[in-house]
């Protein structure tokens, strides 16, 4: 049997690196961050319009940092099962960055029960990093070529004309259920599993319109499969300087910009959130990774963390008011 002194020997010692493993002390894993690859989750299928942005933002974010960076698309549920699983099952330390949208942080809390996650309090901004606006588009096979037309059409027959969606809550819906607040008329609303699948109809001629992101749609205006008809935003695209906005036809108030920006978990360390933010605006301010972008319709963006939590508190306000307004609600 050991002595008394020796066990109290043993406890003080044990109490004495109980104590050290509890203080303060500079983190390993925050100075040397990054020691190993990073993910970027996705919310959305693998080649559409956030993979188009997300791979080279990767790619430049592994050369700037000296580390692979992995885009995986996690769809599912509107972006809530990729958004839940960051916010609660991976860990707060920078390795894990998510690449979030107004739809995904701003619309879906107000659509679900229970979106699994609080957009506020589970994540902390880095930058915002891109924006397109929602355009009105209409098939080539119509005979739509102004909005005045559309809205002539829908009040000959109230709650005929259809038009897609990428689903219910979707800001291409929300978008909708404005314009038809604002021009006083009724339509029908299809939602689809995407806004490809919804373009896709449009373009086979199933369905005579939709809003749609404006970096989508850009190569089927140029090349006369459709027609936008208004930009709802409150100035006109540089790609599309002939097309009105909506308050320029008389709709003001119609405006539809869907942004995205990456975040971490909350809790994440400050040192990783500061280096993080610098090496993406970085980035996001060099006219060699911005212009093949915003050829593509992108608006690129860059932005405090600060800045990025404003715009996502302000938008997670006005979404909900959108949403209450037009009773929209996913079961």
């Amino acid at each position: 049997m050991p002595s008394t002194a020796h066990a109290r020997a043993v406890l003080a010692a044990a109490l004495v690196l109980t104590a050290a493993a509890l203080l303060p002390r500079p983190a390993a894993a925050e100075t040397d961050y990054p020691s190993q690859p990073i993910t970027i989750v996705v919310p959305q299928p693998a080649g559409g319009a956030a993979d188009q942005f997300a791979r080279p933002f990767g790619q430049a974010l592994g050369k700037a940092l000296g580390q692979s960076v992995i885009i995986l698309n996690r769809p599912g549920a509107n972006g809530n099962i990729a958004a839940a699983n960051v916010a609660h099952i991976t860990p707060a330390d920078g390795y894990t960055i998510f690449y979030g949208s107004v739809s995904t942080l701003a619309v879906n809390p107000h659509l679900y029960k229970d979106a699994g996650f609080d957009p506020v309090k589970d994540f902390l901004p880095l930058t915002l990093t891109n924006q397109t606006p929602n355009v009105l588009l209409v098939g080539a096979q119509t005979p739509y070529r102004s909005v005045a037309d559309v809205i002539a059409a829908a009040r000959a027959k109230p709650g005929a004309l259809a038009f897609g969606s990428a689903g219910n809550g979707n800001t291409m819906h929300l978008v909708g259920l404005q314009f038809q607040s604002k021009a006083g008329i009724q339509l029908m609303h299809i939602p689809y599993k995407g806004g490809p699948a919804a373009l896709n109809d449009v373009l086979a001629g199933q369905i005579p319109m939709m809003f749609h992101n404006l970096s989508a749609v850009i190569p089927f205006h140029k090349s006369g499969k459709i027609r936008v008809l208004a930009v709802a935003d409150t100035k006109r695209s540089p790609l599309l300087p002939d097309v009105p906005t909506m308050a320029e036809v008389g709709l003001p108030g119609v405006e539809s910009v869907a942004w995205s920006g990456m975040l971490v978990r909350a809790g994440t360390p400050a040192p990783i959130v500061e280096k993080l933010n610098t090496a993406m605006r970085k980035i996001l301010d060099d006219p060699a990774f911005r212009q093949p972008l915003e050829a593509q319709g992108f608006e690129i963006l860059s932005s405090t963390p600060d800045a990025f939590a404003a715009r996502l508190k302000k938008d997670h306000q006005s979404m909900g008011e959108v949403i209450r307004a037009g009773n929209v609600h996913i079961d």
